[in-house]
C-alpha cells in the first residue's frame, strides 16, 4: 500500500505517512519501500541512533548521499535546510516534528542539510545510498541566523564537530552542493 505523501517546502524532500495495522497484539508498518522514492537511488546502508534528551545533531548535509530517516522511539524534531545552489527552494529551512508513535518517514535528498534536536530520548533508524565517506560528511551550524531554525532546547548538548560547523555564507565553493534536475 503506497503510503500518504505530505507537501512539503524544500523541493525534492518527501515526508511519507506509511499505513499501519494494529490490534490488541500490538501494530505491524511497512516503514520503507524502495517504489516510494520513484527519484531516489538504492538506499544499501542502515543506521541506528540512540540521542539522549536535550541532545542536537546537525546540521550535516552530502554532496552525494540522500537519506531516509524513521523514528521508532521519542520524539525527534527534524531541521531541514536547502544549500543548493539553484534549487527552486534554496535558503527555505522545514522543521517537522517525527514522533515514534507516529508512522512517518522523511527522505532527505542530497545537498539538503539535515539535523535533529532530541525533545525526547530518541531511537532513531534510517537507511542511506551510500556507504560512509568522511569527504562526503559535511557541516552547517546549527544555530545559523539563515536557518532561522526553533530547535525545541533551550540549552542543547552539541559534538564539538557540530560545534564547529560554519555559517551558510561561509560554506567554500568545492563543497557547496548544487540542484540536480530528476529525470
Amino acid at each position: 500500500m503506497a503510503p500518504i505523501s505530505h507537501p512539503v517546502s524544500i523541493d525534492g524532500v518527501l515526508l511519507l505517512e506509511p499505513a499501519s495495522f494494529g490490534d490488541d497484539r500490538g501494530r505491524f508498518v511497512e516503514t520503507y519501500r524502495r517504489e516510494w522514492l520513484p527519484f531516489g537511488r538504492e538506499m544499501i546502508q542502515g543506521n541506528r541512533s540512540e540521542k539522549a534528551a536535550g541532545a542536537v545533531v546537525g546540521l550535516h548535509y552530502h554532496l552525494h548521499q540522500a537519506d531516509y530517516w524513521y523514528v521508532l522511539r521519542g520524539t525527534a524534531r527534524v531541521v531541514l535546510h536547502d544549500l543548493r545552489e539553484g534549487s527552486p527552494t534554496l535558503s527555505k529551512t522545514f522543521v517537522v516534528d517525527l514522533d515514534g508513535n507516529e508512522e512517518r518517514g522523511l527522505f532527505i535528498p542530497p545537498g539538503v542539510a539535515h539535523g535533529f534536536s532530541s525533545l525526547t530520548d530518541v531511537l532513531l533508524w534510517y537507511l542511506v545510498d551510500g556507504y560512509y565517506n568522511p569527504a562526503d560528511e559535511l557541516g552547517l551550524a546549527w544555530d545559523d541566523p539563515a536557518v532561522g531554525a526553533e530547535w525545541g532546547l533551550s540549552d542543547p548538548v552539541l559534538s564539538p564537530r557540530d560545534q564547529a560547523n560554519p555559517r551558510a555564507h561561509a560554506i567554500a565553493d568545492g563543497v557547496r552542493p548544487h540542484f540536480k534536475l530528476r529525470t
